[in-house]
Protein backbone atom coordinates (compact mmCIF):
# COMPACT_ATOMS: atom_id res chain seq x y z
CA UNK A 1 0.00 0.00 0.00
CA UNK A 2 1.38 3.40 -1.00
CA UNK A 3 1.85 6.24 1.46
CA UNK A 4 -1.00 8.20 -0.16
CA UNK A 5 -3.30 5.19 0.07
CA UNK A 6 -2.51 4.82 3.76
CA UNK A 7 -3.33 8.49 4.35
CA UNK A 8 -6.65 8.13 2.53
CA UNK A 9 -7.48 4.98 4.51
CA UNK A 10 -6.80 6.74 7.80
CA UNK A 11 -9.01 9.64 6.74
CA UNK A 12 -11.79 7.25 5.76
CA UNK A 13 -11.55 5.47 9.10
CA UNK A 14 -11.69 8.77 10.96
CA UNK A 15 -14.76 9.89 9.02
CA UNK A 16 -16.44 6.54 9.66
CA UNK A 17 -15.62 6.66 13.38
CA UNK A 18 -16.90 10.22 13.69
CA UNK A 19 -20.11 9.26 11.87
CA UNK A 20 -20.66 6.27 14.14
CA UNK A 21 -20.28 8.45 17.22
CA UNK A 22 -21.85 11.72 16.09
CA UNK A 23 -24.90 10.58 14.10
CA UNK A 24 -26.54 8.65 17.00
CA UNK A 25 -25.74 11.58 19.32
CA UNK A 26 -27.38 14.05 16.94
CA UNK A 27 -30.42 11.79 16.65
CA UNK A 28 -30.71 11.57 20.44
CA UNK A 29 -30.39 15.35 20.80
CA UNK A 30 -33.09 15.77 18.14
CA UNK A 31 -35.43 13.50 20.10
CA UNK A 32 -34.74 15.45 23.29
CA UNK A 33 -35.53 18.72 21.54
CA UNK A 34 -38.87 17.32 20.34
CA UNK A 35 -40.12 16.83 23.92
CA UNK A 36 -42.73 19.18 25.39
CA UNK A 37 -40.96 22.20 26.91
CA UNK A 38 -40.33 22.37 30.65
CA UNK A 39 -42.94 25.06 31.16
CA UNK A 40 -46.33 25.19 32.84
CA UNK A 41 -49.49 25.28 30.77
CA UNK A 42 -53.20 24.90 31.43
CA UNK A 43 -55.82 24.70 28.71
CA UNK A 44 -59.18 23.27 27.71
CA UNK A 45 -58.58 20.61 25.08
CA UNK A 46 -62.17 19.62 24.33
CA UNK A 47 -65.57 20.08 25.90
CA UNK A 48 -65.31 18.61 29.39
CA UNK A 49 -61.57 17.88 29.10
CA UNK A 50 -58.93 20.15 30.65
CA UNK A 51 -55.17 19.62 30.56
CA UNK A 52 -52.43 20.88 32.83
CA UNK A 53 -48.69 20.48 32.36
CA UNK A 54 -46.48 21.34 35.29
CA UNK A 55 -42.69 21.42 35.40
CA UNK A 56 -41.37 20.77 38.90
CA UNK A 57 -37.88 20.94 40.34
CA UNK A 58 -38.63 19.24 43.69
CA UNK A 59 -37.95 16.59 44.87
CA UNK A 60 -36.16 16.40 41.49
CA UNK A 61 -36.85 17.36 37.89
CA UNK A 62 -40.39 16.25 37.05
CA UNK A 63 -42.88 16.78 34.23
CA UNK A 64 -46.44 16.27 35.41
CA UNK A 65 -49.37 15.87 33.00
CA UNK A 66 -52.93 16.04 34.36
CA UNK A 67 -56.10 15.52 32.33
CA UNK A 68 -59.33 16.32 34.17
CA UNK A 69 -62.44 14.85 32.57
CA UNK A 70 -65.89 16.17 33.49
CA UNK A 71 -67.97 12.99 33.39
CA UNK A 72 -71.17 15.03 33.01
CA UNK A 73 -70.01 16.83 29.84
CA UNK A 74 -72.21 16.31 26.76
CA UNK A 75 -70.82 14.26 23.89
CA UNK A 76 -68.30 12.43 26.04
CA UNK A 77 -67.72 8.73 25.35
CA UNK A 78 -64.99 6.27 26.38
CA UNK A 79 -63.40 3.41 24.48
CA UNK A 80 -61.03 0.68 25.64
CA UNK A 81 -58.95 -1.14 23.04
CA UNK A 82 -61.23 -3.80 21.49
CA UNK A 83 -60.39 -7.48 21.43
CA UNK A 84 -58.30 -8.55 18.44
CA UNK A 85 -57.25 -12.17 18.81
CA UNK A 86 -54.09 -13.38 17.14
CA UNK A 87 -53.58 -16.73 15.45
CA UNK A 88 -51.82 -17.84 18.65
CA UNK A 89 -54.89 -16.97 20.72
CA UNK A 90 -53.51 -13.85 22.41
CA UNK A 91 -56.15 -11.25 23.30
CA UNK A 92 -54.98 -8.19 21.39
CA UNK A 93 -52.38 -6.93 18.94
CA UNK A 94 -50.02 -4.43 20.53
CA UNK A 95 -50.05 -0.87 19.20
CA UNK A 96 -48.66 2.50 20.17
CA UNK A 97 -51.02 5.01 21.77
CA UNK A 98 -50.99 7.36 18.77
CA UNK A 99 -51.99 4.51 16.45
CA UNK A 100 -54.90 3.53 18.72
CA UNK A 101 -56.08 7.14 18.82
CA UNK A 102 -55.90 7.54 15.04
CA UNK A 103 -57.44 4.15 14.25
CA UNK A 104 -60.59 4.87 16.25
CA UNK A 105 -60.84 8.61 15.60
CA UNK A 106 -60.46 9.48 19.28
CA UNK A 107 -59.71 12.87 20.78
CA UNK A 108 -57.53 11.61 23.66
CA UNK A 109 -55.85 8.35 24.64
CA UNK A 110 -53.62 7.05 27.42
CA UNK A 111 -51.89 3.72 28.00
CA UNK A 112 -53.72 1.42 30.39
CA UNK A 113 -53.17 -2.13 31.71
CA UNK A 114 -50.07 -4.18 32.40
CA UNK A 115 -49.53 -6.99 29.90
CA UNK A 116 -47.41 -9.95 28.87
CA UNK A 117 -45.29 -11.23 27.19
CA UNK A 118 -42.87 -8.33 27.32
CA UNK A 119 -39.14 -7.70 27.19
CA UNK A 120 -36.89 -4.76 26.33
CA UNK A 121 -33.19 -5.34 25.70
CA UNK A 122 -32.15 -2.64 23.25
CA UNK A 123 -33.62 -0.11 20.79
CA UNK A 124 -33.87 -2.87 18.19
CA UNK A 125 -34.56 -5.87 20.43
CA UNK A 126 -37.89 -5.65 22.27
CA UNK A 127 -41.30 -7.30 22.31
CA UNK A 128 -44.11 -6.94 21.57
CA UNK A 129 -43.71 -4.87 18.45
CA UNK A 130 -46.70 -3.22 16.83
CA UNK A 131 -49.03 -5.92 15.54
CA UNK A 132 -47.64 -8.67 17.75
CA UNK A 133 -49.91 -10.41 20.25
CA UNK A 134 -50.26 -9.69 23.96
CA UNK A 135 -52.43 -10.69 26.90
CA UNK A 136 -53.76 -8.16 29.39
CA UNK A 137 -53.26 -8.66 33.12
CA UNK A 138 -56.62 -8.25 34.83
CA UNK A 139 -60.04 -7.54 33.43
CA UNK A 140 -60.42 -5.66 30.16
CA UNK A 141 -63.80 -4.63 28.77
CA UNK A 142 -64.51 -2.87 25.49
CA UNK A 143 -68.06 -1.86 24.56
CA UNK A 144 -69.43 -4.39 27.06
CA UNK A 145 -67.27 -7.26 25.79
CA UNK A 146 -65.23 -8.83 28.60
CA UNK A 147 -62.30 -10.28 26.68
CA UNK A 148 -59.68 -10.47 29.43
CA UNK A 149 -60.85 -12.20 32.62
CA UNK A 150 -60.82 -10.68 36.09
CA UNK A 151 -58.02 -11.63 38.48
CA UNK A 152 -58.03 -11.04 42.25
CA UNK A 153 -54.80 -9.08 42.42
CA UNK A 154 -55.70 -6.66 39.60
CA UNK A 155 -58.22 -3.93 40.56
CA UNK A 156 -60.13 -2.35 37.70
CA UNK A 157 -61.54 0.97 36.49
CA UNK A 158 -65.14 0.49 35.37
CA UNK A 159 -67.02 2.97 33.18
CA UNK A 160 -70.71 2.65 32.39
CA UNK A 161 -72.57 3.81 29.29
CA UNK A 162 -73.76 6.93 31.15
CA UNK A 163 -70.10 7.73 31.96
CA UNK A 164 -70.40 6.96 35.65
CA UNK A 165 -67.08 5.55 36.80
CA UNK A 166 -65.79 3.52 39.73
CA UNK A 167 -62.66 1.64 40.70
CA UNK A 168 -63.32 -1.83 42.07
CA UNK A 169 -61.46 -4.81 43.41
CA UNK A 170 -61.01 -7.59 40.86
CA UNK A 171 -63.97 -7.12 38.50
CA UNK A 172 -66.57 -4.68 37.23
CA UNK A 173 -70.31 -4.87 37.82
CA UNK A 174 -72.66 -6.26 35.19
CA UNK A 175 -73.45 -3.70 32.52
CA UNK A 176 -70.02 -2.07 32.52
CA UNK A 177 -69.23 -0.62 29.10
CA UNK A 178 -65.45 -0.09 29.40
CA UNK A 179 -62.90 -1.44 31.86
CA UNK A 180 -59.12 -1.44 32.34
CA UNK A 181 -57.10 -3.00 35.16
CA UNK A 182 -54.16 -1.71 37.16
CA UNK A 183 -51.85 -3.42 39.61
CA UNK A 184 -52.87 -1.68 42.86
CA UNK A 185 -55.00 0.93 44.55
CA UNK A 186 -52.97 3.99 45.53
CA UNK A 187 -55.97 5.65 47.21
CA UNK A 188 -59.25 4.07 48.29
CA UNK A 189 -62.16 6.17 49.56
CA UNK A 190 -59.83 9.01 50.44
CA UNK A 191 -57.34 6.86 52.33
CA UNK A 192 -53.79 6.16 51.26
CA UNK A 193 -53.32 2.43 50.63
CA UNK A 194 -50.22 1.21 52.53
CA UNK A 195 -47.29 0.25 50.33
CA UNK A 196 -44.69 -2.40 51.04
CA UNK A 197 -41.46 -0.75 52.15
CA UNK A 198 -39.58 -2.07 49.13
CA UNK A 199 -42.26 -0.67 46.82
CA UNK A 200 -42.53 2.79 48.42
CA UNK A 201 -38.76 3.15 48.16
CA UNK A 202 -38.51 1.62 44.69
CA UNK A 203 -36.55 3.16 41.85
CA UNK A 204 -37.96 6.20 40.15
CA UNK A 205 -40.24 5.48 37.20
CA UNK A 206 -42.43 7.13 34.60
CA UNK A 207 -45.94 6.55 35.94
CA UNK A 208 -49.58 6.53 34.83
CA UNK A 209 -52.66 6.52 37.06
CA UNK A 210 -56.40 7.02 36.80
CA UNK A 211 -58.36 8.54 39.66
CA UNK A 212 -61.87 9.66 40.61
CA UNK A 213 -62.75 12.59 42.88
CA UNK A 214 -64.98 12.26 45.96
CA UNK A 215 -68.08 13.49 44.12
CA UNK A 216 -67.42 10.91 41.37
CA UNK A 217 -68.08 13.50 38.67
CA UNK A 218 -64.43 13.97 37.63
CA UNK A 219 -61.96 11.46 36.20
CA UNK A 220 -58.25 12.25 36.43
CA UNK A 221 -55.65 10.84 34.07
CA UNK A 222 -52.19 11.53 35.46
CA UNK A 223 -48.83 10.86 33.80
CA UNK A 224 -45.39 11.67 35.18
CA UNK A 225 -42.48 11.39 32.76
CA UNK A 226 -39.29 9.69 33.89
CA UNK A 227 -35.84 8.26 33.09
CA UNK A 228 -34.80 11.55 31.48
CA UNK A 229 -32.08 13.36 33.41
CA UNK A 230 -32.58 17.10 33.95
CA UNK A 231 -35.99 16.86 32.23
CA UNK A 232 -38.08 14.43 34.28
CA UNK A 233 -36.58 11.70 36.42
CA UNK A 234 -39.77 9.97 37.57
CA UNK A 235 -41.40 9.15 40.90
CA UNK A 236 -41.82 6.21 43.22
CA UNK A 237 -45.32 5.09 44.19
CA UNK A 238 -45.33 6.90 47.53
CA UNK A 239 -44.49 10.17 45.77
CA UNK A 240 -47.03 9.45 43.04
CA UNK A 241 -49.70 8.96 45.71
CA UNK A 242 -48.79 12.34 47.24
CA UNK A 243 -49.31 13.97 43.85
CA UNK A 244 -52.71 12.31 43.40
CA UNK A 245 -53.85 13.52 46.84
CA UNK A 246 -52.69 17.03 45.94
CA UNK A 247 -54.78 16.86 42.75
CA UNK A 248 -57.94 16.00 44.66
CA UNK A 249 -58.12 12.27 43.94
CA UNK A 250 -60.37 10.22 46.24
CA UNK A 251 -59.81 6.77 44.75
CA UNK A 252 -56.83 6.07 42.48
CA UNK A 253 -55.54 3.12 40.47
CA UNK A 254 -51.94 2.63 39.35
CA UNK A 255 -51.74 1.70 35.67
CA UNK A 256 -48.83 0.40 33.62
CA UNK A 257 -45.88 2.78 33.75
CA UNK A 258 -42.23 2.83 32.78
CA UNK A 259 -41.77 3.03 29.03
CA UNK A 260 -45.50 2.43 28.57
CA UNK A 261 -46.57 5.81 30.01
CA UNK A 262 -47.99 7.74 27.06
CA UNK A 263 -50.61 10.48 26.69
CA UNK A 264 -51.78 11.64 23.26
CA UNK A 265 -54.46 13.85 21.74
CA UNK A 266 -55.84 14.57 18.31
CA UNK A 267 -54.64 17.98 17.16
CA UNK A 268 -55.60 19.29 13.73
CA UNK A 269 -56.64 15.77 12.84
CA UNK A 270 -53.27 14.20 13.74
CA UNK A 271 -52.04 12.36 16.86
CA UNK A 272 -49.90 14.57 19.08
CA UNK A 273 -48.00 13.55 22.20
CA UNK A 274 -48.64 15.55 25.35
CA UNK A 275 -45.87 13.83 27.31
CA UNK A 276 -42.41 12.44 26.59
CA UNK A 277 -42.51 8.63 26.65
CA UNK A 278 -39.17 6.82 26.93
CA UNK A 279 -39.35 3.41 25.24
CA UNK A 280 -35.97 1.63 24.86
CA UNK A 281 -34.32 4.67 26.48
CA UNK A 282 -35.21 6.88 23.51
CA UNK A 283 -37.16 10.04 24.40
CA UNK A 284 -40.58 10.41 22.69
CA UNK A 285 -40.43 6.85 21.33
CA UNK A 286 -43.75 5.13 22.03
CA UNK A 287 -43.98 1.57 23.30
CA UNK A 288 -46.52 -0.77 21.66
CA UNK A 289 -48.84 -1.77 24.52
CA UNK A 290 -51.80 -4.10 24.90
CA UNK A 291 -54.66 -1.76 25.70
CA UNK A 292 -55.53 1.89 26.13
CA UNK A 293 -58.27 4.11 27.48
CA UNK A 294 -59.57 6.51 24.84
CA UNK A 295 -62.07 9.37 24.88
CA UNK A 296 -64.37 10.82 22.25
CA UNK A 297 -65.20 14.47 22.96
CA UNK A 298 -66.66 17.52 21.28
CA UNK A 299 -64.49 20.46 20.21
CA UNK A 300 -64.36 23.54 22.39
CA UNK A 301 -67.15 25.94 21.46
CA UNK A 302 -65.90 29.05 19.66
CA UNK A 303 -66.82 32.43 21.12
Amino acid sequence: MTYLAKINLKRSLKVTLISVLVVPLLMYVSLCLSRPPRSDIEQQLFQGINYRREARSQPRSLMLHVVTVDLTAPGLKFLVTPEERTAEGLEVKAQITSAFLAKHGLQLAVNASFFHPFYEKSPWDYSPRSGEGANILGQSISNGNIYSPAEKIWPVLCIFADNKAEIRHEKCALGTAQGVAGNRFLLENGDRVPLDIDISEAKLMPSTAVAINEQADKLLLVVVDGRQAFYSEGVNLAEFTDILIELGAYTALNLDGGGSSTLAISQNGKPTLLNAPIHTRLPTRQRPVANHLGIYAQPVAKN
